[in-house]
């Protein structure tokens, strides 16, 4: 059985697949950060994790049979309780569609001390704290990302509106520059005109003064 096997077998037991599988790495993950600290996680009936130090030593190489030296070391040990010995071996059997009859520990045995209690209530801290950053970034995403949309769209109704403006500016520009030309034109004709009546009366006064030089 291997751990997706294992989520399955209890995923009925403890309301759902992601809510078995949530609570096989809690439990999983309390247990290593219990052995790597130095503790002694101890399950009445199921048995017992620890650390265990191996000092530095000789061993043979199996392949070559040549001698080889070996670091000190760490080594994670478990030891299985009595009752699962018992069950194991056939003294006593399985119950059918039913529980392992596993003895309840009693308060602070789960443990050395009561570091590892403490261990384990941080390390299901942390993953509850991770989840809700989770949960916090994914809807922080979503938000600016509907705020932006909306702004999107307004700059492009501003670049609509402007262009319009500057579309509408540009004949109301040609208009007033035919006006001005239409106001200039007459002006000129005007003042063409006026040049005639000055030849006119230069002819009158020459008249005016060869009759008098007659009459004399």
């Amino acid at each position: 059985m291997n751990k997706a096997q294992l989520v399955e077998a209890i995923a009925d037991k403890v309301g759902g697949r992601q809510q078995a599988a949530d609570a096989v790495d809690a439990v999983l993950d309390a247990i290593v950060r219990a052995v790597v600290a130095g503790d002694r996680v101890s399950v009445t009936g199921f048995g017992s994790f620890e650390k265990v130090d191996r000092p530095a030593r000789y061993a043979r190489n199996p392949q070559t049979g040549e001698r080889v030296r070996v670091k000190k070391t760490s080594v994670p040990r478990f030891r299985a309780g009595q009752g699962f010995k018992d069950l194991v071996s056939g003294s006593k059997k399985l119950p059918r569609g039913g529980e392992v009859s596993v003895k309840k520990a009693p308060k602070g045995s789960l443990s050395g001390g009561a570091s590892t209690r403490t261990t384990t209530k941080a390390a299901a801290k942390k993953a509850t704290a991770k989840k809700t950053a989770a949960k916090r970034a994914t809807t922080a995403r979503k938000t600016v990302a509907k705020k932006a949309t909306p702004a999107k769209t307004t700059a492009k109704k501003a670049t609509t509106a402007k262009t319009a403006a500057a579309k509408k500016a540009t004949p109301a520009k040609t208009t007033a520059k035919k006006a001005t030309a239409k106001k200039t034109a007459p002006a000129k004709k005007a003042t063409a005109k006026k040049a005639p009546a000055k030849k006119a009366t230069a002819r009158s006064t020459t008249a005016k003064k060869t009759a008098t030089a007659r009459k004399r």
